[in-house]
């Protein structure tokens, strides 16, 4: 045996030298790859080594042996080689028989010993993973460090015999490992070394608990690639609720039982995992495969992983195991430590910090799936007595709601599968009630307070629901009853992006209660009291959601009372014995001794002896005992006063309920006697919103065409079902991520064929007559009679013109039609309507039938809505009557649908259907595709996406062409751009095109020559920091990179007054260049003169050129749009009238002005102080502080429209008290050229999947006034504005039934999503936009990204699996770098917390680009105020570190004296103990960071708030006033008015300057455009 060994071990020798003594070395470390034997086969083929030899030679000195230079061959699909075979002649058993003790062999020797012939890989049993000191290290960290493998390899043979295997110690290193058997459903995990491949069967006991966690992953991966995969059965279409539900399901029914961890939560820790391992295997697709990029479920998944990713280690570790790179940015590593070494040494230590905190976080898991341990959680639920406890109360009352409410199951889908209750939706619940079947009020102690409890009672609940933005109250113990108890908790802004405190908030209505959807819960299962640090959260729990609790009703606010007071007795139990060093010297005795003392004189107890202090203890003993049940210190949950209270309930002999162990969502139908007192829903109710009568029709119409107690289905058909569209557009993710493909989706045109689609001989039967069919008719299409072709015919074509062929058949020429429910719009368009498209097909004469659309082609002025109304009533009339009579049904067209570009335009007025044998759709598309065909050009220039390029020119080129100056020696992404900041990300490299060469086949691997313009930034932070944006430096670096790395043209001029006007006027594709540098050394000096750049006259295109990128405009991919020449402030001449509604301060307007197009005349803004402040800083604006309802209906009574217009009497009564010098100053039809505005977005912005009778709710009827203006008016141009989930709000009804109505007005209508943070404020800030202009107008264009900047959630759902982005992804590049916060705010002067001086001195001058152009000629600083935190607040605000990323977990766990002499944790107690249920509680108390941005603009800051990271980044602070305004792009000299709160609610609310003053340019663009033409 042992000869044979040797010669197994020379063997491999010999196979290792076999490539002679040349040496290779890896161009870099492997990376993992998700991939399996496919993606192995195309890696081995991959060319990973220097092309000069095939052998690389390793030296690894291996823990306890000294091994000599081994020389490996180079892996192909096994490790076998002919050589091998020629040894093992020699051996007549077919394995080696090993020892009692195996030897330890080396890799290759393991390789020759299990060798077989086709091996393509080996087994590995009892393996374990460990570093260079034998370490275990979990296997994802292969790839930032050396990782090993111990373990017993075996040939790829069934059955396994474990005696047959070879003991390999530290083999390795690994290079690769992967997940394979996606399709099969029974994942495996395979490992690379420079071998070999290896499949991992069987750990080492030791190593079960690290392998068993990314075994799990690979089971997850494998059930999200099933449920999404059509191969398998999936639906690549599924949303994330979906998906979960589905990998839910299979986890429980299949034959790996995994679904004990598998909750929600988890899916979403592993978003980021999941979806890099489905990616990976796109890039190995063969062309029929599917890909997993793109799909709404993935990208939902890891944008859901994102927002919930931070940096928390919970774990205990062996000390000096982990080296942790230090974030304050020394360098713990010595002087010696390079930057690529420790980027590498962070990976690891990162890497494996989370695999801890993984296994600790299942061994929690593991703990709390098994029987819960004695004590913890009680058998039995001792049930309160409601006759002990009536004392306590006030008289039996009775619930009497005041308004309509609705279902709450109508708001939470029924369809999900809902494993425990802590999966439940979590919601807020204002201004509630609580009663029982009767409708009287009840006590919320009646309610069980554990989940399983099999209770008697059935307790309901009404409120006003709002989103949950997880902020809290921090009471003073001392304050009054009325005042604490009122004032627990915080509500949501109006905008849905904030938090408002103690009652004072734009979105409360009169009353002080929020505004949200009022409803009826079903019968309420649970409830809880979580506290800490004076904070209290109490939630109750339905089948349908959590719901933390606000404010109660005045009504029940005498039921609510008793049962705060007895939390905070029981608070004030814990702190007793918290005090005592010997928890055990104080019993239940003591305890009520003590009490007694303290609150005999306290009238909220009314105690005189201590029997009353027993009596309240123990009938109100369950809230009390739930608190020091889930109190963390077990000295405190086991003490002799929870034993005692116990013993006196129990000796009470109360009813006993049982709790089940297990507690599943079962819903069933809503018994709340609410139910039955509400109106009738299916009858038609007047509308609250005044609005025209053709807005009336549409919604109403719409509303009335469904059964509102039912889903509304997609299309509107003889038997409705739910179409792909549908699916779509629920599974769309609100909080969704990154999106991985910029480039927006759109079905592609049909284009002319050489081979014409031919009818079958059946077919030919049945020809129509021709002479019925004449050019400009219209025909449908029979698919079903023509060939497999036939799924790229539209079903319906307008004739452009007849031909033939050769054979005599006659055929046709048309352009599709499509069906409103084709399109976006859905259901919400007109059954009768179709819309033109850019495709074209050629068909058979004899295989269409002729069908009736009318072009409809007319004036859609105010002056015409009359007539035009009177003649779509006839036509709505004739088109009932033929279908009554059984009639063909005619069709109307008035629109050209462009999916592309996201758009409803204009039918053009010439060349369509004129019967010449040529059709403008493909004239247009070949000219398009001409210009934009890729060539190179004489003269040493090419054509790249249809622009030229010439020798000379500026261009920019992708940013990771170059390598980051700062990083030049490591990998060119060093830096990953996580949560929303944008470190790491760079604009496009500026260079000059020297010289092009032609020797490429494929124009895009054509060379080219640049020299290279450096920007300050690349020389550092600071640099960039104190220069100005547009500002390039020149170099003598070359480099030559290919045509594909551009991505636009641009200019680079030497400073001067032009440059300066033509910056000002909005050109972004400029820059100045007055210095030379020398980017080795860093040096900076000016340029000589000798040095030539461009002028400005150069910056020109051809008039075909400037043709093609209007109409690329809109698919993201354009960047090189020309700037505009530089010209005077517009005056109020040539800009538009504007009509500012729901104005708020008035953001959008001075975005509007800023771009010299529009002049705001009227104003309309409902709160006084957002009212006050448009009037200061726009003087000569006529401001409204009204209800838009009131204003609409004086106007259209002015006008003599009043039987034209629907409102309430209310509406019409405070209109007829308008006095006649108020009526005057109204707008009057005529005089209107622009409406723009944002109706209120509460109803939008989190209340997700409302599906029914919401429309006259008055949240929502806020966009039917708001259309009811535009329909009145017909101005020239039309913007709305809102939040990005106005585009799925009510399953995407809403967004529709908006399309449709400025459709229906004869408007050309654009939708898209822009992010703020592309043009020019340090804030991520997504908002929804439509434009619309008049038939005669052309239809702006989407401002292209300026900034670079992360963005997500940019993509709009459309029908057919497609998508649609108004721009491109700037977080891969723009012109300009992105603005950071230091450049937002770092000028201001320190002020302190609480700073109230309104007006104060700048202390510096302005330093950076942004503050210049901010603070503008300014002298004065106004509005530098800040909130002022209470003293313990401000205490946790000093002791938040000053470094990125840091918030309350942070802190240190101490407690601190207050100037009171009370002693309190630091730490809020409930934060850490109920982080779990509230995302961590992600960035409370959290700093700002100064190379980072804000995060989304809020109206009321606060430390614990839905956006809690509001504190400075150096000061200790809340951020001021007028650091949120320059956060949203507000001008230095603009103010704002009423008090510190209402100064934050009109910022938070406002549309951003920088973002409307970029759609105003476009906006005057498209002016220009109209002007020329």
């Amino acid at each position: 045996m042992a000869d044979v060994q040797v010669a197994a071990s020379e063997t491999a020798m010999k196979m290792a030298t076999d490539g002679g003594a040349s040496k290779l070395k890896l161009k870099a470390k492997p990376k993992p790859k998700a991939a399996g034997r496919k993606q192995r086969k195309a890696d081995s083929d991959d060319d990973e080594f220097e092309p000069e030899a095939d052998t690389v030679v390793s030296t690894k000195k291996r823990k306890g042996e000294d091994v000599a230079p081994v020389s490996r061959a180079r892996p192909k699909r096994a490790a076998a080689s002919s050589s091998l075979k020629e040894v093992h002649t020699k051996i007549e058993a077919e394995y080696v028989k090993p020892k009692e003790e195996k030897m330890a062999m080396t890799e290759p020797e393991a390789l020759a010993l299990t060798s077989r012939e086709k091996d393509e890989s080996r087994l590995l049993i009892d393996f374990a993973f460990h570093d260079d000191d034998g370490e275990a290290q979990p296997i994802e960290v292969v790839g930032s460090q050396e990782v090993y493998v111990t373990c017993l390899v075996l040939p790829n043979i069934t059955p396994i015999v474990k005696s047959k295997g070879v003991l390999c110690q530290f083999m390795g290193p690994v290079v690769e490992w992967g997940f394979e058997n996606y399709d099969k459903g029974e994942p495996s995990v395979f490992i690379g070394t420079g071998l070999a491949y290896y499949t991992l069967v069987q750990p080492s006991g030791k190593y079960k608990k690290h392998y068993n966690l990314l075994l799990e992953k690979a089971i997850v991966c494998v059930e999200v690639y099933r449920a999404l995969s059509s191969s398998t059965g999936g639906d690549p279409e599924l949303g994330l609720n979906d998906l979960f539900a589905r990998v839910s399901r299979s986890l429980r029914s299949g034959k790996q039982s995994v679904s004990q961890f598998f909750t929600r939560d988890y899916l979403i820790e592993q978003g980021s995992f999941i979806a890099g391992q489905l990616r990976a295997l796109d890039a190995n697709a063969d062309d029929e495969d599917q890909l997993f990029s793109g799909l709404p479920a993935i990208d939902a998944l890891e944008s859901e992983c994102s927002k919930r990713t931070a940096p928390i280690w919970a774990v205990d570790v062996k000390p000096g195991t982990l080296k942790i790179k230090d974030v304050s940015g020394s360098n713990s590593k010595g002087a010696n430590s390079g930057p690529e070494e420790m980027e590498l040494e962070m990976g690891a230590d990162e890497k494996l910090a989370r695999h801890l905190q993984e296994m600790e976080n299942r061994k929690l898991a593991s703990r709390q799936n098994r029987n819960q341990p004695a004590g913890k959680r009680p058998k039995v639920y001792i049930k309160i007595n409601e006759a002990e406890i009536a004392t306590d109360y006030p008289l039996p009352a009775y619930y009497k709601a005041e308004e309509e409410e609705t279902d709450e199951y109508i708001f939470f889908d029924d369809d999900n599968a809902l494993l425990a209750p802590h999966e439940l939706p979590q919601r807020m619940l204002h201004d509630w009630t609580l009663y029982n079947s009767d409708s009287r009020l009840v006590s919320l102690e009646l309610l069980p307070m554990l989940s399983g409890v099999e209770t008697d009672v059935e307790i309901f609940g009404s409120g006003m629901m709002t989103e949950d933005d997880g902020s809290a109250f921090t009471f003073d113990e001392e304050e009054e009853e009325e005042a604490s108890s009122l004032a627990m908790t915080t509500t949501s802004s109006s905008n849905g992006n904030g938090s408002i405190q103690n009652g004072s908030g734009s979105s409360q209505n009169g009353n002080g209660v929020p505004q949200g959807i009022r409803l009826y819960l079903s019968a309420i299962k649970e409830w809880m009291i979580e506290f800490g640090a004076g904070m209290v959260f109490m939630s109750i729990r339905t089948d349908g959601a959590w719901y933390r609790l606000g404010k109660p009703s005045r009504q029940y606010k005498p039921w609510y009372t008793p049962v705060l007071r007895t939390a905070r007795l029981a608070i004030k139990v814990i702190t007793m014995l918290k005090q005592q060093q010997r928890i055990a010297r104080l019993s239940f005795s003591d305890i009520l001794k003590r009490l007694i003392e303290q609150l005999k004189e306290d009238p909220k107890f009314n105690f005189i002896k201590v029997a009353d202090v027993e009596r309240y203890l123990v009938v109100h003993g369950q809230i009390i005992l739930q608190q020091f049940a889930e109190y963390p210190e077990e000295q405190i949950r086991r003490s002799a006063f929870v034993t005692g209270l116990m013993t006196k309930m129990e000796e009470k002999q109360h009813v006993k309920l049982l709790v089940s162990k297990k507690t599943v969502i079962k819903k069933g139908r809503n018994l709340n006697p609410r139910a039955h007192l509400q109106p009738d829903a299916k009858k038609n109710k007047p509308m609250r919103a005044t609005t025209t009568a053709l807005v009336n029709r549409i919604w109403s119409n719409y509303y009335a065409k469904y059964n509102l107690s039912d889903d509304i289905p997609t299309e509107v058909k003889d038997e409705p079902v739910v179409t792909k569209e549908e699916k779509l557009e629920e599974a769309e993710d609100e909080d969704d991520e990154e999106e991985d493909d910029p480039t927006p989706l759109a079905p592609k045109p049909y284009e002319k064929k050489t081979e014409q689609i031919r009818l079958t001989q059946a077919a030919k039967k049945a020809k129509a007559e021709v002479s019925k069919i004449a050019v400009g008719d219209a025909v449908l299409v029979n698919l079903d009679e023509y060939t497999h072709e036939s799924e790229q015919l539209p079903s319906m074509l307008l004739v452009e013109y007849f031909w033939k062929l050769e054979d005599g058949t006659t055929m046709l020429h048309g352009r599709g039609l499509i069906a409103a429910d084709e399109t976006v719009l859905g259901n919400a368009g007109d059954d009768r309507e179709v819309f033109l498209t850019s495709s074209c097909a050629d068909v058979e004469v004899s295989g269409v039938q002729k069908v009736v659309v009318v072009m409809k082609r007319r004036s859609e002025g105010f002056a015409d809505r009359r007539a035009n109304a009177l003649k779509d009533e006839a036509d709505r009339a004739r088109a009932k009557e033929r279908e009554m009579q059984g009639l063909p049904k005619e069709f109307f067209c008035r629109a050209v649908y462009s999916p592309d570009k996201g758009a409803f335009l204009s039918l053009p007025t010439e060349g369509l259907a004129v019967g010449n044998g040529s059709c403008k759709a493909c004239i247009l598309r070949n000219e398009e595709k001409e210009l934009k065909a890729n060539k190179l050009l004489d003269g040493g220039g090419f054509r790249l996406e249809g622009v030229e390029y010439k020798i000379g020119d500026y261009l920019y080129l992708e940013p990771t062409v170059f390598k980051s100056l700062e990083n030049k020696d490591g990998p060119e992404n060093e830096v990953i751009f996580k949560g929303g900041r944008n470190k790491g990300l760079r604009p496009f490299a500026v260079c000059q095109l020297l010289s092009v060469q032609k020797t490429a086949k494929n124009i895009l691997s054509t060379k080219m020559n640049v020299q290279r313009f450096y920007r300050p930034d690349d020389f550092g932070t600071h640099r960039g920091y104190t220069a100005d944006i547009h500002e390039v430096y020149y170099s003598e670096d070359t480099a030559t990179v290919e045509i594909s790395n551009i991505r636009g043209r641009c200019e680079v001029l030497r400073p001067g007054p032009v440059l300066e006007s033509a910056v000002k006027a909005g050109a972004s594709n400029l820059f100045f260049c007055s210095r030379f540098c020398d980017p080795k050394t860093g040096t900076v000096k000016q340029l000589p003169a000798t040095v030539k750049l461009s002028t400005y006259s150069r910056h020109a295109d051809s008039n075909a050129v400037a043709e093609l990128k209007a109409k690329a405009k809109g698919k993201g991919k354009a960047v090189e749009e020309d700037c505009p020449p530089p010209s005077a402030v517009t005056s109020h001449e040539n800009t538009l009238s504007t009509l500012d509604i729901f104005a708020g301060c008035g953001g959008l307007s001075e975005g509007l002005r800023q771009a010299g197009v529009a002049t705001t005349k009227w104003a309309i803004e409902y709160e006084s102080p957002a009212a006050d402040a448009f009037k200061l800083n726009h003087p000569e604006t006529e401001v409204f502080c009204e209800n838009c309802n009131v204003i609409l209906r004086s106007i259209m009574e002015q006008g003599g429209d009043a039987d034209d217009c629907q409102s309430t009497p209310e509406a019409e009564q405070m209109a007829s008290a308008f006095g006649d010098e108020k009526k005057k100053l109204l707008p009057k039809q005529g005089e209107v050229d622009f409406i723009n505005g944002g109706p209120p977005c509460q109803g939008f912005s989190g209340m997700n999947r409302f599906n029914t009778g919401l429309w006259s709710k008055v949240q929502c009827e806020m966009i039917l006034g708001f259309l009811s203006y535009a329909e009145y008016f017909r101005p020239r141009y039309f913007l709305l504005e809102n939040v990005r989930n106005f585009v799925s709000f009510n399953k995407g009804q809403t967004f529709r039934l908006t399309l449709a109505t400025l459709l229906d007005m004869g408007y050309q209508v654009r939708f898209g999503v822009l992010q703020a943070g592309n043009y020019g404020v340090s804030q991520s800030r997504k908002r929804a936009f439509i434009w619309a202009a008049a038939p005669d107008e052309i239809l702006p264009e989407w401002p292209e990204p300026l900034h670079v900047f992360g963005s997500s959630q940019l993509k709009i759902t459309l029908p057919g699996g497609v998508s649609y982005a108004a721009v491109r992804d700037a977080g891969k590049g723009a012109p300009l770098r992105s603005i950071t916060v230091k450049d937002t705010i770092y000028d201001l002067p320190p002020v302190e917390n609480g700073a109230s001086k309104e007006d104060i001195k700048y202390s510096d001058p302005p330093v950076s680009w942004f503050q210049k152009q901010i603070r503008g000629d300014e002298t004065v600083l106004y509005d530098h105020i800040s909130k002022e935190m209470n003293e313990l607040n401000l205490e946790r605000c000093k002791r938040i570190p000053k470094y990125p990323g840091a918030d309350w977990r942070t802190l240190p766990d101490i407690k601190i004296k207050l100037s009171t002499g009370s002693s309190v944790d630091l730490i809020p107690w409930c934060l850490p103990n109920t982080a779990a249920r509230h995302n961590q509680w992600k960035g409370l108390y959290g700093r700002l960071d100064w190379d980072g941005n804000f995060p989304t603009s809020v109206t009321d800051p606060q430390p614990m708030g839905k956006v809690g990271m509001c504190f400075h980044p150096e000061q200790d602070r809340i951020v001021t006033v007028r650091e949120c305004a320059r956060s949203q792009g507000f001008p230095d000299g603009y103010k704002f008015s009423g008090n510190i709160q209402s100064k934050h609610r009109q910022i938070g609310n406002a549309v951003p300057p920088p973002l409307a003053r970029a759609l105003g340019v476009m906006l005057k663009e498209a002016m220009h455009s109209r002007a020329g033409r």
